[in-house]
């Protein structure tokens, strides 16, 4: 079965040799954040992921979740482990304080995020829910909806949702049925229906807040006619606590490839009891308050559990013994040498190595500026930071899924046919990373946000706070010799996708199925380029440490898996740019019938 470990010493050097975080207590909020109370809260958080939630991640995926009567019981384990994790109060990490939250700043939730993915994907959907939930409230809430949601939410005690999609609605939201009928004391009564509801009915919590879009009788049609409604499992009483059963009915749940220990709920709103959140029509600004926030922790979901496969096929990988190496055998004693002396393994690892800390890097560098935005003095450096999040959060959902998913798979394949079946877990990964490409978004919606909303806004000002950092940085470390091994791959990287978005705002200003076609290629070079240039990065911190302060040998792997990602993960650049650069005839010009 496999293990895990939380990758501390990684976490620390991107926290706060690659990333500054001990400027972190610059930022109004976070004074008490120094590293002698951030490192006891990584510490403790691995424990709990590798002690108590590792432990049930097999076990929930085989007894999944069970409907009866309109109930819905998580499986063995997980309600003891959720009362632990709320009693420790994870739930409240990184919450306002004004509602009992911690304020622990995004770069921390960030690395505590993933520890929990890769321990639990499943358990950590529901604080993850919960956590969108209360971020919609918190930003566009009413004081009095605030104050009854937000303390129950920051604590724990109770949960929440996001009620999107339904049966004849995805990624068209325009299209969704849901009433809501206006009342004479201020709410509202909704009826409807939503499927694949994540966390919609469950047994960890003593209520389920849901944040439902839904229409008014006057509403305009498509997104400009959506409201956001917040409808709980049981209506507040006069005290906060819990009152009488709301209209709201789990009617079946998913049968899933992967997060099966994740309830996936049919809900039925029958005259429900809601309330009004943000303005009438004004939904879809509320709930991509919770959509964004979503969309960079499912990145960190496919992080996660391509560290938790990496570790479990590294493992793997020492103790097995095949063949003999290619150059001679390295274990003499042994019936044949550990399949890590061979090439292909060793590629495998290091794709999986080079993929894990870049994208952990990526994903703390957007985290910082999520610090900023929310916390500098300065409204200027807030813009700019909000800029740089916006552009980023589509590349960040994508890219770390998708390379997510291609490392989980590594893992399985180091296995062989020990990989393919359930004793080892390492299939468990592949199951669970494939949701996380398709749910928030599909990985194409997200590439079609990129350039169809993301390059264009505010006239591309969004690229400069990508663009001008790393173009200055170019600049300065190009007659830096040691540097000379990553900085070049990165500037002709980087000259690719300069090329590449110039190309995709030129011929999708003409014909915008033209950027649709270049999208997912152009998402992937925008990702690779932005992994390029942190990993340039981490190899500048490191090498200064080589030989003279790397009694572990941490800084040497750290250059050398550098190089191994410019050598071999980079030049896909060049394939990427070709397929941007050959145009969306190919595709579009095909016959409809000959499909």
């Amino acid at each position: 079965m496999a293990s895990y470990t939380a990758p501390l010493r990684d976490m620390r050097f991107v926290l706060y040799e690659l990333m500054e975080g001990d400027r972190l207590t610059d930022l109004p909020g976070y004074e008490e954040f120094t590293r002698d109370l951030i490192d006891p809260i990584l510490e403790e958080a691995g424990k709990i992921a590798a002690e108590v939630l590792h432990p049930l991640n097999r076990s929930g995926d085989e007894e999944g979740c069970t409907l009866e009567n309109g109930v819905v019981r998580t499986p063995t384990g997980f309600p003891e482990a959720y009362a632990l994790f709320r009693e420790g109060g994870w739930t409240a990490l990184s919450c306002d304080p004004d509602y009992g939250g911690q304020g622990a700043p995004h770069m921390v939730d960030t690395l505590i995020s993933e520890m929990i993915c890769s321990a639990n994907l499943s358990f950590g959907m529901y604080p993850g829910l919960s956590h969108g939930a209360y971020a919609a409230l918190r930003h566009h809430g009413t004081h009095e909806l605030k104050d009854t949601f937000l303390p129950k939410l920051v604590d724990g005690t109770w949960s929440g949702t996001m009620c999107l999609t339904e049966p004849q609605c995805g990624t068209d939201l325009g299209l969704l049925r849901t009433k809501a009928d206006p009342q004479d004391d201020g709410s509202y009564r909704l009826t409807g229906t939503k499927i694949f509801i994540s966390a919609g009915e469950h047994d960890l919590t003593e209520n389920i807040v849901h944040l439902v879009l839904a229409r008014l009788p006057d509403a305009p049609k498509g997104i400009k006619g959506i409201s956001l409604f917040v409808v709980p499992k049981y209506v507040p009483d006069d005290n906060g606590g819990v009152g009488a059963r709301n209209g709201v009915q789990c009617a079946s749940i998913e049968h899933k490839m992967g997060i099966k220990a994740s309830s996936t709920c049919v809900l039925n709103f029958d005259d429900a009891t809601g309330w009004l959140v943000g303005a009438p029509h004004k939904g879809m600004r509320a709930m991509f308050t919770m959509m964004n926030a979503a969309r960079l922790a499912v990145g960190v979901q496919g992080l996660g559990l391509a560290e938790a496969s990496y570790q479990g096929a590294v493992e793997y990988a020492r103790e097995r013994v095949q063949g003999r190496a290619l150059t001679g055998a390295k274990a003499p004693d042994k019936a044949a040498d550990p399949i890590l002396v061979h090439p292909d393994v060793r590629r495998m690892l290091l794709t999986q190595r080079a993929t894990v800390e870049g994208c952990r890097a990526l994903a703390a560098w957007v985290a910082r500026a999520l610090d900023e935005q929310t916390r500098h003095p300065d409204p200027v450096q807030r813009q700019e930071a909000e800029d740089f999040v916006a552009l980023m959060t589509p590349i960040v959902k994508a890219l770390l899924t998708d390379m997510g998913f291609e490392t989980t798979n590594h893992g399985v394949q180091v296995f062989g046919g020990h990989g393919y079946i359930r004793e080892h877990g390492m299939e468990q990964y592949v199951r669970d990373a494939r949701i996380a490409q398709i749910y928030e978004g599909t990985n194409g919606i997200q590439a079609l946000d990129l350039v169809g909303r993301k390059l264009p806004a505010n006239a591309g000002r969004s690229l400069r706070f990508f663009f001008h950092p790393v173009s200055a940085y170019i600049e300065a470390k190009m007659e830096v010799d040691a540097l000379a091994p990553f900085v070049m791959p990165l500037a002709k990287a980087f000259t690719r996708l300069q090329q590449a978005t110039a190309q995709v705002a030129r011929t999708g200003m003409a014909n915008p199925d033209e950027a649709g076609a270049a999208a997912s290629d152009y998402l992937r070079l925008f990702g690779l380029t932005a992994l390029a240039y942190l990993w340039t990065r981490m190899a500048e911190v490191a090498l200064p440490h080589v030989g003279t302060d790397d009694p572990d040998g941490f800084y040497a792997a750290k250059v050398a898996t550098a190089r191994f990602f410019m050598e071999r993960m980079l030049p896909q650049s060049g394939a990427l740019f070709s397929q941007v650069m050959a145009g969306g005839e190919s595709m579009m010009a095909f016959d409809d019938a000959a499909f």
